[in-house]
């Protein structure tokens, strides 16, 4: 099981032994703290913020859920990560001042910008924009060069989440993995372009240069294995297997008809197997690439014996750390290198002569574009594939008054503003908007253009929907997605979170018992009725039939009509502990 505290102090004062960096153990600053003249002092400290000490025969670098963002970006971290039952106020569940406790890190510096939403409108204006494919390339270009015995993983999400992603299904981040050198990858949102364009990107895009692994993907007639399992690679003299877990859930959370003739699943005992083959083929240390979710991961690392180290992600957490799992094998490192290129994991390992792990480091490093340079090539790229779509990114919609940000539990003021949009103008007394973990934030007086607009909507199923519920199928819909997000046992999570809903409020207990989280909901102030029936608005269907407009075009004709977007008054649930309703 995870390390406690106590034996997570412990393991701090072992890496201090081992010469593990102090920057996030102990409090120290990478950079200058945050002053008038930080800009400066960066240029001049330049690429030295990222210097690391040189350790171990082989360094993985890990990025993840990068969601097609090109440019650098600001995205503000969650100020609420609620864990359910044993994960409670442990790692990834820790936000703000918790998790800057934890982890020693000093508040007011860069790294406390970086993995918490602490006074992000001052932060995100004093230290930028943060990210930026040509800025994570120049350092992935510096920590190889520093380690060539190195693999550059990526843990899927890469190829959604933007306008050129949606408009090239997928084709402008293929070429920027390409160009930044990425070794292997798996997926997720990857499989909502359908079959036949993923296999026509892994064949033609990735071709022999990016190796596609999903060991839990097989056929629907046959449970044949649908892509490479995993793969041997010999880096700086031994053998390692990275093996590919995609999002086990993918014909859940999206349209079934994308991937109709596969299926998915978590598939422990197929992962043993695996593990087995890959040991039995002569890798010493084996690593796996997963899309499952961190508390999938940490429930996993428990059962599956063999895996020496879990690159994960799906759940955006940016965890500056890894936690230590034990099983009846030994241990595992489980880790999750957060989203939007905002970080770069790099975990650099020490293989004893048999080749088994022995020691390691890690570091999280926050990616600032005004402390790395841009790559030539890389910006390059990015500059051929944005220019043929420059007028539509940049036509102008209105400006807003507040901060724009989705990430959070409940809810976040961008997935406020589709709510009310959907709401007035589909003259609906309620709406939902799915609570999805990538989209980018806008700071207060920027424009909010088409670009950034389908930064939180480019997906290939944008219809809006308008149907008529009762009160008691409402109070289902959301125990059901309550407990997708706070089951207890991990492996009946889904990730991402909690619809977003609007016109309506509601209380929640999220340590309660399926089907008894949701209680109070009111209207206008008043209790709803279970059998009177609603209008609700909504957004992105996983039925087929829907015929509705794309979101986009919905809330871009609402606000090319207001031009000015006031600050939103965000709708959040009340929250209480079992045992506490009223």
């Amino acid at each position: 099981m995870a390390l406690n505290r106590r034996d997570f102090i412990q393991a701090l004062c072992l890496a201090a032994v081992h010469g593990l960096p102090p920057g996030l153990m102990a409090g120290a600053a990478w950079g200058a703290s945050p002053s008038a003249t930080h800009r400066a002092g960066s240029a001049r400290g330049g690429m030295q913020y990222y210097a690391l000490p040189r350790f171990g025969s082989v360094r993985l670098l890990h990025l993840t859920d990068l969601h097609a963002q090109l440019l650098p970006l600001y995205y503000r971290e969650p100020s609420m990560n609620l864990g359910a039952g044993a994960a409670r106020g442990h790692p990834p569940h820790l936000t703000d001042k918790a998790l800057l406790r934890y982890y020693g890190i000093r508040p007011g510096t860069r790294e406390a910008h970086a993995f918490t939403s602490i006074d992000f409108e001052h932060a995100a204006a004093l230290y930028g924009r943060m990210g930026g494919m040509a800025h994570l390339a120049t350092l992935v270009r510096r920590l190889r060069a520093d380690q060539p015995a190195s693999l550059l993983l990526d843990g899927g999400d890469a190829l959604q989440g933007t306008a050129t992603s949606l408009w090239t299904r997928g084709e402008d981040m293929v070429q920027a993995l390409r160009e930044l050198g990425v070794d292997y990858t798996t997926g997720h949102w990857e499989f909502t372009y359908g079959e036949e364009r993923l296999r026509e990107i892994i064949a033609k895009g990735f071709g022999d240069r990016i190796g596609f692994l999903a060991h839990n993907v097989l056929t629907r007639d046959f449970d044949d294995p649908v892509f490479e399992p995993y793969r041997l690679h010999e880096v700086g003299g031994q053998a390692l297997a990275i093996i590919g877990q995609a999002f086990p859930y993918t014909p859940i959370a999206h349209p079934s008809r994308f991937v109709a003739e596969w299926t998915f699943g978590i598939q422990e005992e197929n992962l043993q197997k695996q593990v087995a083959h890959a040991r039995a083929a002569g890798a010493r240390t084996v690593v796996l690439l997963s899309h499952n979710g961190m508390d999938v991961d940490l429930k996993l690392a428990s059962r599956v014996t063999g895996i020496d180290v879990i690159l994960g992600g799906h759940t955006h957490d940016a965890v500056p750390q890894p936690v230590i799992v034990s099983n009846g094998g030994g241990r595992t490192l489980v880790t999750n290198a957060g989203s939007n290129g905002k970080f770069l994991g790099c975990l650099d390992l020490e293989l004893n002569p048999a080749g088994r792990l022995s020691d390691f480091r890690y570091r999280l490093l926050p990616v600032f574009p005004d402390l790395l340079p841009a790559d030539a090539a890389m910006s390059a790229l990015i500059t051929r594939i944005r220019e043929p779509y420059l007028a539509q990114l940049r036509e102008p919609l209105a400006q807003t008054e507040g901060l724009l940000y989705r990430r959070g539990n409940f809810n976040g003021s961008f997935d406020q503003l589709i709510l009310d949009a959907l709401m007035e103008t589909q003259s609906c007394q309620i709406a939902f908007s799915p609570g999805f973990r990538w989209g980018t934030a806008l700071l207060p007086g920027e424009l909010i253009t088409m670009e950034a607009l389908l930064a939180q909507t480019a997906i290939t199923y944008p219809q809006t929907t308008v149907q008529e519920l009762t009160g008691a199928q409402i109070k289902a819909i959301l125990e059901d997605l309550a407990d997708n997000l706070f089951n207890p046992d991990p492996y009946y999570q889904q990730g991402g979170d909690m619809v977003r809903v609007g016109g309506m409020s509601y209380t929640i207990d999220p340590q309660a018992a399926a089907g008894a989280r949701i209680s109070s909901l009111r209207l206008a102030g008043k209790p709803m009725d279970a059998d009177a029936r609603y209008r609700v608005a909504g957004w992105a269907p996983v039925a087929d039939g829907a015929d509705g407009p794309p979101v986009w075009e919905v809330v871009a004709r609402w606000l090319r009509a207001r031009q000015r977007v006031p600050l939103r008054t965000v709708d959040v649930p009340r929250i209480i502990a079992s045992g506490s309703h009223s």
